[in-house]
This record gives structure tokens, C-alpha cells and sequence, in this order.
């Protein structure tokens, strides 16, 4: 085998052996690892200290210690059982059958997609259900009491990520037949989480109420910075998911940081006309509705329409979380805590929409390998296929119904059957005192906080003795 490689004149760095079968290609391997810790720097650390630095200062270490333990939890959920159940063997026409992901023979074999052995494709995969999970979070912190957070993770990642992503990415998936276009995830990751988020808000509780009416962010740059790398991972997010280092995969990329950008200023504007003040947490806001809105059309089309989108997400979440949130009592009821109704469910949907018209054949050709039912309405209307493009609206939406009715039913019964095993919400004592009281730990000690709460009830260390001191001839002082 390696002789008739070698007459082709391929240089002895290509050449297939055990490591590096024929069918693996290197280039793409390489880029997809790549893109899959670009995705996981956005949750760890890029989530972990934006939701640090965007709570009050008593909730810092809660919040950033939410989003650590879900992405510790989702792995070993996913090896043992989530990835299979994702994109594995059909058990029914939106479910794969539960398997283990952990055997070298599976691992080291080619991937349902692309020239990726599957333990590639298993940690790019992973990422993306973790940061799933880290969204949901944003919705209910300040309250929800860790224990049950620690129930909530395997479940949700179990009953409604596996659902969401075998329907829409797996071959087999009833929608991905019927050709719905979800590039990256705005259905499977933001849409769902956007609703879970806000469901599992409605059944956790508020706030305390003086957390509500002032909730200001205790570190606006670690915010910035949490923001920054979410922003930057997305070239991984988006990038990454034709699974091959293609043109296509650039062109995703470019559409991904235009749209963020076009989004941002958008919602900046608005700000600046409305309310008279640039908001930088405003501004952050805008670039997150920005790149979840391009996700689901990243690879499929133009940068023009990548422009438009950008301009439509930075104004109609602001919109609904401007103006429709505070006229809305059914809104105001439900305690969203980084509002993301509106920066992911809002935005997921309208991105899953703007594909279905602006979807380009020969881009879908590009990323599917065929673009027989994959046509954006307006090149429906244009190539006169009038009926093709109104139907890839039409499955968009079904593609919207299906997702939020899933998360709704299932984060309900989720969070339902967590209330008969641990309190959903921490008490209001809990809640008044924050990390001490859920960990026995504080985000900053300083200006002599962290000596007044050394020896703090809530502390597990609190109690450790220091070693007994003796003094030595001449006044010196040293442990014993």
C-alpha cells in the first residue's frame, strides 16, 4: 500500500499508515481539534468569568462555578451516553439509540461525516452541547440552589440536547430529511437553550427582589473579557462545522465576524438614540444577538446577507427586550437573569428565518453536496422555484415549533421532577448572603472582607487551626 502511494509522489509526511489511515485527512483533523477548543475556550474560561464579572459581587463564584460544573458534567455525560444518542444508531426518527463513545475500535474509526476518525468528531460535538448547558444557566443565576443545577445538567443534556441535535444534524434526524438548514446550532444550541432557559426561570423562582431592581455587574472588564473570548471562539464555532478546511468554512467565518459587528454597532445606535448613553454591556448584547443570529446560515450565505442580518439582529432583541419586555406581564413574571430569551431564543429564531430566504443553492451545494431541496426563498423566487423556497421557510419554521415546544414540555418535567428531590431555589437566607453561603467561598477579599469572613459559619475551612507559635530567644516569633 505505502509502495503505490509512494508512486503517485506523494511526500513521505502524506503517506496513510496506521496512525494516519487513507481515508483520514490530516489538514481537516487539525482544523477541526482546532475549532473544537476555540469552542470550548468560549465556555471555559470565556462564560465562566463573563458570568463572574456580569452578576453582583456575591454571586460570582456561584455563577462562574454553574457554568464549570456543567462543562465537566456534559463530558462524561457524552461519552457515556449522549454523543451516541446524538448522532449514533436511529432508536425512533428523532432519538439514537444510548451507547458508550469510550472503546479504542469506535474512536479510531471514520466519523459519520468528513475525513475525522469519531474521537474527533466526539470532542467537537461535546463542546457544543456544554456550552448549551452553560447558556441555560445565564437564565437563573442568583438563585437556583447548586444541587439541583447539579440534577439539572445530565437530565436536560439526556431528555432534550440528544432530541434537538439527532432531529436537525443527525443524517438520520427526521427534520434534517425533511432539510432544514441549521449551519451551527441556532435551533440546536440557542433557540433550545433560550427557551429552557427562560421555562426552567419561570419554574426556579425569582430573584430576591432588591436583586431584581439593582443587579449591576461587579466586574465590567472580566465581563469584557469573557465577552471577547466568546466573540473570538466563534471562528471555531461557526468554522468548524462543514468538518473539512474548506472555502466554505472561510466564508463562515467572515460571515460570522460581520454579522457580530454589524449587530453590535446596530444595537449600539439604538442605545445612543433611545436612551441618550453607549452602553458597553449593551454593546455586548448586540454582539452576542449578532452571532447567534448568523449561526444557523454561517456557511450558506452571502456576506450581504450576512450585513442585513447583523442589521435585523441588533434591532429587533433590542426591540423585544426594550420595549416588548417591559409592556409584557408574563415577561416581567419570569426572572431571566442575562436575558436570554432575547439574545438567544429571540435571535435563534430570527437567524433560523433569515436562512430560509437567504439560503444560496450553490453555497448549500457547497457545505451539503447537493442542493436539491436546500433553496433560500428569494433564489426560489429568482430560479423560479417558487414552491422549493416557500417550503424552506415553511420546514425553518416547523424546525422553530418542534425545538420550543420540546424544551418547554421537557425542562418543565425536568424541573418538576428535581422539586421532589432537592429545592429548585436556595432559601431567601441563601440568597441574601450569595457564595458564602452556597460554597463558604468569596469571589474578592479584600478591604478586610475576606479576614471578616474567614471564620464564617458557611465556611468549610473555617475551622482549620493554625499551628501554635512559639518565641525564640531575642523576640522572634516562628511556627511550631
Amino acid at each position: 500500500m505505502v509502495a503505490n502511494y509512494s508512486a503517485l509522489g506523494l511526500p513521505p509526511n502524506l503517506l496513510p499508515d496506521e496512525a494516519s489511515p487513507d481515508w483520514m485527512n490530516k489538514g481537516d483533523n487539525a482544523w477541526q481539534l482546532t475549532a473544537a477548543t476555540l469552542v470550548g475556550l468560549q465556555s471555559v474560561p470565556g462564560l465562566i468569568i463573563l458570568y463572574g464579572g456580569a452578576v453582583k459581587k456575591k454571586w460570582a463564584v456561584n455563577s462562574a462555578f454553574m457554568a464549570l460544573y456543567a462543562f465537566a458534567c456534559v463530558l462524561i455525560c457524552w461519552v457515556g451516553w449522549g454523543y451516541r444518542m446524538s448522532f449514533g444508531d436511529e432508536l425512533l426518527p428523532f432519538w439514537g439509540k444510548p451507547n458508550l463513545s469510550l472503546d479504542q475500535k469506535y474512536l479510531l474509526d471514520r466519523a459519520f461525516m468528513g475525513y475525522l476518525p469519531n474521537a474527533t468528531m466526539v470532542f467537537f460535538q461535546f463542546v457544543f452541547a456544554a456550552i448549551t448547558l452553560i447558556l441555560i444557566a445565564g437564565a437563573v443565576l442568583g438563585r437556583m440552589n447548586f444541587y439541583a443545577w447539579m440534577l439539572f445538567v445530565p437530565l436536560w443534556l439526556t431528555f432534550s440536547y440528544t432530541f434537538g441535535a439527532f432531529s436537525i444534524w443527525c443524517p438520520s434526524g427526521w427534520l434534517a430529511k425533511a432539510g432544514v438548514i441549521d449551519y451551527s446550532g441556532g435551533f440546536v444550541i440557542h433557540l433550545s437553550s433560550g427557551v429552557a432557559g427562560f421555562t426552567a426561570a419561570y419554574w426556579v423562582g425569582p430573584r430576591l427582589t432588591k436583586d431584581r431592581e439593582r443587579f449591576p455587574p461587579n466586574n465590567i472588564l472580566l465581563m469584557l473579557a469573557g465577552a471577547g473570548l466568546l466573540w473570538m471562539g466563534w471562528t471555531g464555532f461557526n468554522g468548524g462545522d462543514p468538518y473539512v478546511a474548506s472555502t466554505d468554512a472561510s466564508l463562515a467565518v467572515l460571515n460570522t465576524h460581520v454579522c457580530a459587528a454589524t449587530s453590535l454597532l446596530t444595537w449600539l445606535a439604538l442605545d445612543v438614540i433611545f436612551f441618550g448613553k453607549a452602553s458597553v454591556i449593551g454593546a455586548v448584547q448586540g454582539m452576542i444577538t449578532g452571532l447567534v443570529c448568523i449561526t444557523p446560515a454561517a456557511g450558506v450565505v452571502h456576506g450581504w446577507a450576512a450585513i442585513i442580518m447583523g442589521i435585523c439582529s441588533g434591532s429587533l432583541p433590542w426591540f423585544t427586550m426594550m420595549v416588548v419586555h417591559k409592556k409584557s406581564e408574563l415577561l416581567q413574571q419570569v426572572d431571566d437573569t442575562m436575558a436570554v430569551l432575547h439574545t438567544h431564543a429571540v435571535a435563534g429564531s430570527l437567524g433560523g428565518l433569515l436562512t430560509g430566504l437567504f439560503a444560496n443553492p450553490k453555497l448549500n451545494r457547497l457545505f451539503y453536496g447537493y442542493d436539491s431541496k436546500y433553496f433560500g426563498m428569494f433564489y426560489g423566487f429568482a430560479m423560479g422555484k417558487i414552491h422549493t423556497g416557500f417550503g424552506q421557510v415553511g420546514i425553518q419554521l416547523v424546525g422553530i415549533i418542534y425545538i420550543v415546544v420540546l424544551n418547554v414540555i421537557v425542562t418543565s418535567l425536568i424541573c418538576l421532577f428535581i422539586q421532589l428531590i432537592v429545592p429548585l431555589r436556595m432559601s431567601d437566607e441563601e440568597m441574601e448572603v450569595g457564595d458564602e453561603a452556597a460554597h463558604g467561598e468569596e469571589a474578592y477579599a479584600i478591604w478586610g472582607q475576606g479576614e471578616k469572613l474567614e471564620t464564617s459559619r458557611f465556611s468549610a475551612y473555617a475551622d482549620i487551626e493554625a499551628p501554635p507559635m512559639k518565641t525564640k530567644a531575642g523576640g522572634q516569633v516562628e511556627m511550631t
